[in-house]
């Protein structure tokens, strides 16, 4: 039964390999998402084994203050991938205080990216969404944003919807009152599944992984007030739009 799960930290977990055995398995598609370019080469020579998995290139927000130095290899880099993430920016209580080396972070990143024609951009927005939204705004040519795990406010959703955003729900949105809300407001064509594991955890503390998302489609049924079945087809459906012009 076919499902996807577009961002996911494979290379993060104790055991790559059986996770990735067990996603196949399961007919799982996986974005393999990285936080580092340096992590890319390696991580996306294990992917390139499976038939599912691709690896998307990445310099996570959180690390930006440490990794900078890294942007002319995620621009060498740039024109071996489909997918561009984890990038983005996060202004929560730990990270905030980089929040300058980050924007310029991004905003290099997101000028690379339009430069080289496009690509799928899986998108972190912790208390952040106001100024990710200004970013995209300004490089309408870089490609579809996905916003993962968006936990922004009802009217920067629905500024994300006006920009065109997609929007990847994963197991533990779904836990939250504010997530279940906004769930509701996204506009079902551009909807996709994720995972975000092993980051986030089920409540006895055990990483999601890819196949956890063959629960989703039970899960949002009460919430999208749709059948599981629809709701599955629907997001596959949504997954071959958003991959139709940059695969």
């Amino acid at each position: 039964m076919a499902i996807i799960d577009l961002h996911c930290h494979i290379d993060l977990y104790d055991d790559p390999k059986t996770i990735l055995d067990r996603a196949e398995q399961a007919g799982i598609y996986v974005l393999s998402v990285t936080t580092t370019p340096k992590a890319w080469p390696g991580t996306n020579r294990m992917a390139k084994t499976y038939g599912r998995v691709q690896t998307s290139l990445g310099l996570h927000p959180q690390l930006a203050h440490e990794r900078y130095n890294e942007l002319p290899l995620f621009e060498r880099l740039l024109s071996e991938v489909n997918y561009v993430g984890e990038i983005g920016l996060d202004k929560s209580q730990h990270y905030k205080q980089h929040i300058d080396i980050q924007q310029k972070v991004f905003t290099q990143i997101m000028c690379m990216v339009n430069n080289a024609g496009g690509k799928i951009m899986t998108i972190h927005s912790r208390n952040a969404a106001k100024e990710i939204l200004d970013e995209l705004e300004k490089w309408p040519n870089a490609g579809p944003a996905i916003l993962h795990w968006f936990s922004g406010s009802i009217n920067q959703l629905n500024r994300a919807i006006d920009l065109g955003c997609w929007f990847s729900i994963g197991p533990k949105m779904i836990e939250s009152k504010n997530g279940r809300e906004l769930i509701k407001q996204m506009p079902s064509e551009k909807i996709l599944f994720e995972t975000d594991g092993p980051f986030a955890k089920g409540r006895d503390g055990t990483p999601f992984e890819p196949r956890d998302t063959l629960k989703l489609p039970e899960l949002l049924s009460s919430i999208l007030e749709d059948e599981p079945n629809t709701i599955r087809n629907d997001v596959l459906n949504n997954f071959r739009n958003l991959t139709s012009t940059y695969r």
